[in-house]
C-alpha cells in the first residue's frame, strides 16, 4: 500500500515531540498548579489527557493535530460551544485564560476543559432518547442564529467525492480494486444526489456534527454533551441520525423518541428523513479516507492494523454497494407531533 509522506498540512509525526513534561508546562502555562497526574483519554485526532490539579478537580487539556484546523476554524469551535453554554445547553465548553481559550506552547495549540464523568447512553432507554432529541433541537435553535465562516459543510462533495479522489490519487485502492471501487463511488455519489433531490432544498445550520454516542456523557440524570472538535454546518438531521441503530422496526421508535423530544422545542422537517441513508454513506467514505490521511501517524497504524488490507477493501466496496440499495429505500417512518 503506497504511503504519502507527511505535509505540511498533515504533520501526523507531530506528537512524538510531545512529552508528558510539555503536557504539564502547558496547562501550568494557565496559572493551574498540576500535581503530576496524567491519562491519555480516547482521541486519535487530537490528543487529550486528564491532567491532575492540586487542591482542585483535574482538567481535561486537548492538543490539537498541527495543520489540521486553522486558528478561525478553532475559535468558531469555541465560540459555539460557550454560545451553547450561556444558552445553558450542557456543553463543555474550554476554559477561558487571560480572555482567550485557545494557547500555544511551541508547535501545538491547546486548549483546557472542565473535566466530567460519566457513561455512553443507552439507546434502548427511549425516554433518554427524547432527552437527546431536546437537547439537539436547542443546540440547533442557537446553531440557526448565524453561519460558520471558516467551517466544513457536510455534503457529497466535502465528504464524499474528495473521500473518493483521495483514495484513488494516493494509491490506497489495491490494484485489482480500483476499477471496482471507482465504479460503486459512482453509483454512491448518484444514489446520494437522489436522496438530496428527494430532501428537496434542506435549511443548513450549525451543527454538534459529530453526535453519537460516545459524545455523550450521562451521569445519573445529568447528560453533559462533549467534542465539538468536528462541528460544522449541514442539515439538521445529521445531528440526529447516528443514535438509530439496528433494523429499521428498531429504528422507527427511536427515531420517535428523539423527534419527540426535538419537536419540543424546534420544528423538525420531515423531508431531512430521506438523507439518513445518504449521510450515513457519506460517512463510510469519509471515515476510509481520513484513516488514510493519518495513516503515518503510529497510534493509527497501532488502533487500526487491518485498514488497507485487502479484506478491508473487499468489505468497503461491499458495504458501499449495501448503502446503494439502503438510498433507493423509502426513508423511515415518522408520525410527526
Amino acid at each position: 500500500m503506497k504511503r504519502p509522506p507527511a505535509t505540511d498540512a498533515d504533520t501526523s509525526l507531530a506528537y512524538q515531540e510531545l512529552t508528558p513534561d510539555d503536557i504539564i508546562a502547558s496547562v501550568e502555562s494557565l496559572d493551574l498548579r498540576c500535581d503530576g497526574r496524567l491519562l491519555a483519554l480516547n482521541s486519535y485526532e487530537n490528543r487529550v489527557y486528564r491532567v491532575g490539579l492540586e487542591a482542585a478537580p483535574p482538567v481535561v487539556a486537548k492538543f490539537y493535530r498541527p495543520g489540521r484546523w486553522s486558528d478561525a476554524a478553532i475559535l468558531e469551535e469555541h465560540d459555539f460551544a460557550h454560545e451553547l453554554a450561556a444558552a445553558e445547553v450542557p456543553v463543555v465548553p474550554p476554559l477561558v485564560h487571560a480572555g482567550v481559550t485557545l494557547h500555544r506552547r511551541g508547535q501545538f495549540r491547546f486548549a483546557v476543559y472542565p473535566c466530567h464523568g460519566g457513561r455512553a447512553p443507552e439507546l434502548d432507554d427511549m425516554e433518554l432518547l427524547r432527552q437527546l432529541g431536546r437537547l439537539v433541537a436547542r443546540i440547533h435553535l442557537q446553531g440557526a442564529r448565524r453561519p460558520f465562516s471558516h467551517r466544513l459543510q457536510i455534503g457529497p462533495a466535502t465528504y464524499g467525492v474528495a473521500a473518493r479522489d483521495y483514495l484513488l490519487a494516493a494509491g490506497f485502492i489495491p490494484d485489482d480494486l480500483r476499477e471496482v471501487y471507482g465504479g460503486v463511488c459512482r453509483d454512491v455519489l448518484d444514489g446520494v444526489a437522489a436522496c438530496y433531490e428527494r430532501a428537496g432544498t434542506p435549511r443548513t445550520l450549525r451543527l454538534h456534527g459529530d453526535f453519537h454516542p460516545g459524545n455523550v456523557l450521562v451521569l445519573g440524570e445529568q447528560v453533559h454533551i462533549v467534542d465539538l472538535d468536528d462541528a460544522l454546518s449541514g442539515p439538521a438531521v445529521q445531528d440526529l441520525w447516528m443514535f438509530l441503530s439496528g433494523p429499521p422496526e428498531e429504528q422507527t421508535p427511536q427515531l420517535e423518541k428523539l423527534l419527540a423530544g426535538y419537536g419540543e422545542f424546534r420544528e423538525f422537517d420531515a423531508l431531512e428523513l430521506h438523507l439518513v441513508e445518504a449521510l450515513r454513506t457519506l460517512r463510510i467514505m469519509h471515515y476510509a479516507a481520513w484513516l488514510a490521511r493519518r495513516w503515518q501517524d503510529p497510534a493509527f497504524r497501532i488502533a487500526f492494523p487491518w485498514f488497507g488490507t485487502h479484506r478491508y477493501w473487499d468489505e468497503h466496496v461491499l458495504a458501499l454497494r449495501e448503502q446503494v440499495a439502503l438510498m433507493q429505500e423509502g426513508p423511515l417512518e415518522w408520525r410527526g407531533v
